[in-house]
C-alpha cells in the first residue's frame, strides 16, 4: 500500500458500521461477555497494573489502521507482515496476551460469538475505569479482519516526535476534533514509554544539540539519569507522575513542563491546543466527560470490509470471506 493511497484511505474511513454498532449487541448470544473480560482485565490489573495501559492503547493502534477490526492483534504470517512489528509498534506494544486470555475465557462462555475487534474496545474501556477513570456504556458487534498491514500502520500512527499541528491534522482525518486530540492523549495519564523516545528531546532537540527548552529544569535533570545517552534505550519512565492512576495529573504535569513525550508536551506550546491541557488540568470531570466522547467517537472508525469472529486473535480463521455482519 502506497503512502498516497494510506493517505486516501484515512478518508474514506466512516462509522456507517455505527448503524450495527450498539450497546447490549451480545444480551443475548453471549449475556456474560462484558463481565468475563472484566474478570480478566480485573486479574491483569493484580498480576501486573502496568499491562492495563499497555491494552488500552491497542484501541489507538488499531482502530487509526484501517478502522477498528484486530488486524493489530494477527501475526506476522509467510504472506503477510501485520502490524506488530511496525514502526509504531514494535518494543512497544505489549500484553498480547491478556488479550488471548479474555479470548480464551470467552470462547468457553460462548464460543464463536464474541470477536476480537469487540474485545479490544471491552478492554480498553475496563482499563481505563479499573485505574481510577470514568465508565461508559460501549457498542459492539464488529467483525475481526483478514488480513493487516504494517505498511498501512506505519503510513498512518505517528510519531513520539510528532508536534500538535501534525496531530490536530492527522486527527482531523478521522473526524476527530482538537479537543478529541487532547482528551484522547489523557490515555497517557497512565502507563510507561521508553528512553528512545525522548533521546532526542534530551539532547538533541530539532538538531540543535541541545534540550528541549520548555522541559522543567529539574523534570528533566530526573530523566537525564533515567536516560543518559549511553542507556539501554528500552529502559521505560512513566508518563504522568501518577502512572497506575487515570486522572488529570497527565494535564497538570503538562501545564508544569513536565511532559515525557514531545507529543504530549507539544499540546501545551501550541496555541490551539493549549486551553483544552488547561481545562482539563483544572477540572478533571470536563477530562473524563471529554475522554469517553473521544473513546465512543474512536470506536466507531470502520472500513468497509469483510470479516469473521476469530477463534484466535492471533490468526484468521480462513481465507474465505465473510458477510459483514448486520443489526438483527
Amino acid at each position: 500500500m502506497s503512502p498516497l493511497f494510506s493517505l486516501f484511505l484515512l478518508h474514506i474511513i466512516v462509522s456507517a458500521a455505527g448503524a450495527q454498532l450498539r450497546p447490549h449487541y451480545y444480551s443475548e448470544s453471549c449475556p456474560k461477555a462484558e463481565a468475563v473480560v472484566r474478570h480478566v482485565m480485573k486479574k491483569a490489573l493484580i498480576r501486573e497494573p502496568r499491562s492495563l495501559a499497555s491494552v488500552m492503547r491497542f484501541q489507538f493502534h488499531d482502530c487509526f489502521v484501517n478502522g477498528c477490526d484486530a488486524s493489530l492483534l494477527l501475526d506476522d504470517t509467510p504472506t503477510m507482515l501485520g502490524e506488530k512489528l511496525a514502526l509504531a509498534n514494535i518494543n512497544s506494544l505489549r500484553s498480547y496476551e491478556v488479550v488471548d486470555e479474555v479470548k480464551e475465557a470467552l470462547e468457553k462462555v460462548c464460543p464463536g460469538i464474541v470477536s476480537c475487534a469487540d474485545i479490544i474496545i471491552m478492554a480498553s474501556k475496563d482499563a481505563v475505569a479499573l485505574t481510577g477513570g470514568p465508565d461508559w456504556e460501549v457498542k459492539l458487534g464488529r467483525l475481526d479482519s483478514l488480513s493487516a498491514s504494517q505498511e498501512a500502520s506505519d503510513n498512518v500512527m505517528p510519531s513520539p516526535r510528532a508536534n500538535a499541528s501534525f496531530l490536530i491534522d492527522l486527527f482531523g482525518k478521522f473526524n476527530l476534533s482538537v479537543k478529541d486530540l487532547v482528551a484522547l492523549s489523557g490515555s497517557h495519564s497512565i502507563g510507561q514509554a521508553r528512553c528512545f523516545s525522548i533521546m532526542f528531546r534530551l539532547y538533541n532537540q530539532s538538531g540543535t544539540g541541545r534540550p528541549d527548552p520548555v522541559f522543567d529544569p529539574k523534570f528533566r535533570g530526573k530523566l537525564n539519569k533515567l536516560c543518559p545517552l549511553n542507556v539501554d534505550q528500552n529502559v521505560t519512565g512513566d508518563l504522568d507522575a501518577t502512572p497506575v492512576v487515570f486522572d488529570n495529573q497527565y494535564f497538570k504535569d503538562l501545564v508544569a513542563g513536565r511532559g515525557f513525550l514531545n507529543s504530549d508536551q507539544t499540546l501545551f506550546t501550541f496555541p490551539e491546543t493549549r486551553a483544552f491541557v488547561q481545562l482539563f488540568s483544572r477540572d478533571q470531570h470536563e477530562f473524563f466527560k471529554a475522554f469517553v466522547e473521544g473513546m465512543i467517537k474512536m470506536g466507531d472508525l470502520q472500513v468497509e470490509q469483510q470479516g469473521e469472529v476469530r477463534r484466535n486473535c492471533r490468526v484468521v480463521n480462513s481465507r474465505h470471506p465473510v458477510t459483514p455482519r448486520t443489526c438483527l
